[in-house]
């Protein structure tokens, strides 16, 4: 299988992790997307451009972070991180609402520092003061919330998808989320140490 990745996505870096916990690491190539390029030739491999994006061994191209996650934790019929089933009620559903907070708090960070990303006469005052102000609005929404039973179960996926949600809030500038946020600070240092998530931090340029 061909795993395609920006170094920098939070999106790939959890289905990086889901690899590594897996052991799937002999199975996965992992391949540098060339991306928010004129004319890359990536775009012919994916229309949409983003990233992750897995071609499976039967050459079906799958995208968005969460199905490739659950199709790699699947894949060897011995999920690790799969949520009860829907029909199980608050045990089926808490989960998915958890993860989606995790989603939402990435989403608008992704969003933040693309635009951070842009030449300084080209990035917009408004979206980065809209993007700011989620940020901070989610991190203490998660900051509250923190004792949800979710996040002190085994490693999953909503655990996972929030960690790297963090590492990505620690590389925006002036961002000092962990400031009024003790939990979810002492959180992230001590998930920080696990490997799979270490060894798929972006490397100093």
């Amino acid at each position: 299988m061909k795993l395609y990745i920006t170094p920098g996505s939070p999106y790939a870096r959890m289905v990086r992790m889901v690899i590594l916990e897996k052991g799937l690491a002999n199975r996965v190539e992992i391949i540098l997307a060339p991306t928010r390029q004129k004319d890359s030739p990536y775009y012919k491999i994916n229309p949409s451009g983003r990233v992750p994006y897995l071609i499976r061994d039967d050459g079906v191209a799958m995208e968005e972070s969460g199905l490739i996650a659950a199709y790699l934790d699947h894949i060897d019929g011995k999920p690790l991180f799969d949520w009860p089933p829907c029909n199980s009620g608050d045990a089926g559903w808490e989960p998915r609402r958890i993860d989606a907070l995790a989603h939402s708090l990435i989403d608008g960070l992704a969003v933040w520092s693309r635009e951070l990303a842009r030449a300084p006469n080209e990035r917009s005052p408004t979206t980065l003061a809209h993007e700011a102000a989620r940020a901070a609005r989610m991190m203490d929404l998660r900051e509250a919330t923190f004792g949800h039973p979710v996040m002190h179960a085994p490693l999953n996926l909503a655990q996972m998808l929030l960690a790297c949600a963090l590492g990505h809030a620690s590389r925006i500038a002036n961002f000092a989320w962990r400031e009024g946020h003790p939990k979810l600070a002492a959180w992230f240092d001590t998930f920080s140490k696990r490997p799979s998530f270490a060894s798929t931090a972006v490397q100093p340029s």
